[in-house]
């Protein structure tokens, strides 16, 4: 896993990716976090997100949106890490972040794969469980951690 500080989205738009990865809800809220950022700066993303039904049979599954700039492109990928984002404590599954990575290295592999600190923020993961299994089901492929700095 590779590491770099900065905006994910910005990152993305200049072209240092090709798919970049998010945690989602079932509920089709894109509400908070970098959810929210998403939705607002690629509303294809949440489009795509709509085009899934909701509830909690797609944990553990993906939706894709294709973002196509003037001189690249690249995809961002909704993966369905936990049903709900209501009440206290730990909402990501991490089986569901485990099959999440596994169709992202099915469908992508070869590609630079960015994400944040996935399920760990409103989701209440712990980080040291959600790296390991990133590490797992990437391993091979070209893939980085991007920490959030304004």
């Amino acid at each position: 896993m590779h590491v770099l500080q900065g905006d994910l989205l910005t990152l993305a738009m200049e072209g240092h990716f090709d798919v970049l990865i998010h945690g989602c809800n079932c509920q089709h809220t894109m509400g908070a976090g970098i959810a929210k950022q998403i939705r607002t700066r690629f509303p294809q993303a949440y489009e795509a997100d709509l085009c899934t039904e909701k509830g909690s049979h797609k944990l553990g599954c993906i939706s894709t949106a294709h973002v196509h700039l003037t001189d690249h492109s690249f995809v961002i990928v909704n993966g369905y890490t936990q049903i709900h984002w209501r009440g206290a404590g730990v909402k990501v599954s991490y089986d569901a972040l485990r099959s999440v990575m596994w169709h992202v290295k099915q469908d992508f592999s070869g590609l630079r794969i960015a994400y944040p600190k996935i399920g760990t923020g409103l989701a209440g993961g712990d980080w040291n469980c959600i790296s390991v299994i990133i590490e797992e089901e990437l391993a091979g492929e070209n893939h980085c951690l991007v920490e959030y700095l304004p």
